[in-house]
């Protein structure tokens, strides 16, 4: 087993608490100025959405508030029921006054990557019934342009039997890469929770009009949906590592 040096290893430790710290400032905020009383709320995927709920809970608690959750994952499912907060659905509640989710990147006009934990279509469901979408993150995902620091591409959420080709006319079409996504913990490509596959499609242009390659990318038969969330997010929060928060609208 390779060590690591101990001075490495404090370098790691205090990055990774600076983050944390950091995500956790952007969703206290983020709760705190849009979830009021009698609120029906979206809850978002990822790490950053985690302090979202735990500060959700906290408010529940000590405020009495009376809210409903939607989830858009069955990992935003979990967090909902482990902090004991109500569930809803779509069926139910078909009209959201919020939705507080994550990013994977985040450009200059608040076009985002999202998708990064293959969650992108019940996340993009969720935003477009939302009244409005609040970005949470840390710093290392504000961008001037997408693919400035993520580097693990655009996802895409496409039918199984279709993938190879959906990968050929995608590299066709706008060059770069596409790779299928594979799992970590099984044998095989990852698969999402609605039954499909996510391909990751990296080494793209930056320069792109991406309203029109998201509409391009749409009418592929076989695709599902599109890891670009294009003019849905209303605002932005980012937890820098002092701190404090940074807003973009």
């Amino acid at each position: 087993m390779k060590l690591v040096p101990l001075f490495m290893r404090s370098r790691l430790f205090a990055t990774m608490s600076a983050l944390d710290s950091a995500k956790k400032s952007a969703a206290i905020k983020a709760v705190d100025l849009h979830v009021q009383n009698n609120t029906v709320v979206g809850v978002g995927s990822g790490s950053t959405v985690v302090y979202a709920v735990e500060r959700l809970a906290e408010r529940v608690k000590s405020e009495k508030l009376n809210i409903q959750c939607i989830p858009t994952s069955f990992q935003a499912r979990q967090l909902i029921i482990q902090h004991r907060l109500p569930i809803t659905d779509l069926e139910v509640n078909p009209k959201l006054d919020v939705c507080i989710d994550g990013a994977d990147e985040v450009d200059c006009n608040l076009t985002l990557i999202k998708g990064g934990g293959g969650c992108l279509l019940q996340e993009k469901i969720v935003a477009s019934c939302s009244k409005e979408l609040i970005i949470i993150a840390d710093y290392t995902k504000n961008s001037q342009k997408l693919g400035d620091q993520y580097k693990k591409g655009i996802p895409i959420e496409v039918v199984p039997m279709a993938y190879v080709p959906i990968k050929t006319q995608i590299e066709n079409l706008f060059g770069g890469t596409v790779e299928l996504r594979m799992a970590k913990a099984k044998a095989g490509p990852v698969v999402t929770d609605n039954g499909n596959f996510i391909l990751d499609w990296k080494n793209f242009q930056q320069d792109y009009d991406w309203e029109d390659v998201n509409k391009k990318l749409s009418l592929i038969p076989g695709v599902v949906e599109t890891g670009l969330f294009i003019k849905i997010a209303k605002k932005a929060y980012f937890g820098l590592a002092d701190g404090s928060v940074k807003e973009q609208v």
